[in-house]
């Protein structure tokens, strides 16, 4: 849980820093911001799960970021709309973590009111 409490604070930080961007690197910060909250739900589905590799996270983080950072460049240059290839990848990796994600939690809270109730 503490990579989702990253996030929130994060986006907490970034909403109160009185810092803007260019608007010609909003589509890469976009596809950044995708990238990594589909690693963090990743990395906690995978902590749930117990199979949690902070190596494994890192190199994916950063290399799903440089591919999907490329991709954009590429298109940008080429006159083409190629993000959408990261868009929809880590668009739908993110629904999928956030459903496993969803349902472990679900499952470890069920199995403990399950055991407090056998108990009393």
């Amino acid at each position: 849980m503490l990579p989702i409490l990253g996030v929130i604070i994060g986006i907490l930080v970034g909403m109160f820093l009185p810092y803007s961007l260019p608007v010609g690197y909003s589509i890469y910060i976009a596809v950044s911001i995708l990238t990594a909250l589909d690693t963090v739900f990743g990395g906690s589905v995978a902590s749930l799960r117990g199979v949690f590799n902070f190596k494994l996270f890192i190199t994916g983080f950063f290399g799903n970021l440089l591919i999907a950072l490329a991709l954009t460049f590429i298109g940008e240059q080429l006159g083409l709309p190629l993000y959408y290839a990261a868009i929809f990848v880590f668009g739908s990796r993110l629904f999928s973590n956030f459903a496993a994600l969803r349902r472990l939690l679900i499952d470890k809270y069920s199995a403990k009111s399950q055991t407090t109730t056998k108990i009393n």
